[in-house]
């Protein structure tokens, strides 16, 4: 039976408001975020993800087929707004430019855990230290989508549920059969028709972009993949 959360979140939605609704909300607002977060902490507790995803942009063809499994095995629904992959046409850019692909890049010191006042956005030791976030202990405080230093955030909005949500490498699919997370399969991975998008356990360099991508013509899959993705 899955765990019910409600009145006993450390910090309820409605406690929420009301703290960055106060005159000294600032002040208020980043002393309780920052003691709740125990940011220092979550720096020097961060375990290093075990697994990534790395994209081959310059291929991609653009067909959002990433983005409509995504939301479909997560939400049971296809909806592009609520996949945690993103496709970034850019119509007034040239080859190689004109299109990106935007996947949570698990970063090894991650600013969405370090925000989050509720923990919900947490390292999952269960699988393979990805960051996940826990739905259940979402306050909808986009605290974490504000962090996240990339554009688009890699942290997605669902405004049915009102909840933030990020990539779990396919762990929690309830509409897909197979088995994810780091060491399983992962939806946008096993769709791609080019093969643009590849699950990796090394960590990609963490300066830019760059160390993200990879060259579907040349690199050898089996070598870098888990799982021989």
């Amino acid at each position: 039976m899955a765990e019910k959360y409600g009145d006993s979140k450390e910090l309820s939605r409605r406690n929420f408001l009301k703290i960055a609704s106060g005159s000294a909300a600032g002040l208020v607002l980043g002393g309780a975020l920052y003691g709740l977060a125990d940011s220092a902490e979550k720096v020097s507790a961060q375990a290093v993800s075990e697994g990534y995803l790395v994209v081959d942009s310059k291929h991609c063809i653009g067909c959002m087929s990433c983005m409509m499994v995504c939301s479909l095995v997560h939400e049971g629904e296809i909806n592009t707004d609520y996949s945690r992959i993103q496709i970034i046409n850019n119509r007034f850019s040239a080859w190689p430019d004109d299109i990106r692909i935007a996947q949570c890049r698990q970063c090894v010191t991650a600013p969405c855990i370090m925000a989050c006042p509720t923990r919900a956005c947490h390292i999952d030791e269960d699988n393979g230290n990805a960051r996940v976030i826990d739905q259940r202990k979402c306050i909808g405080c986009q605290m974490c989508i504000q962090a996240c230093p990339f554009i688009p955030h890699r942290t997605i909005w669902n405004s049915k549920k009102n909840v933030s949500m990020k990539c779990d490498f396919c762990a929690n699919t309830p509409y897909w059969d197979e088995e994810g997370g780091v060491g399983g399969k992962q939806a946008c991975v096993e769709t791609c028709p080019v093969k643009a998008i590849r699950f990796v356990n090394y960590i990609p360099d963490q300066v830019d972009e760059h160390g993200y991508e990879f060259d579907v013509l040349t690199s050898n899959t089996e070598s870098t993949s888990m799982g021989g993705h």
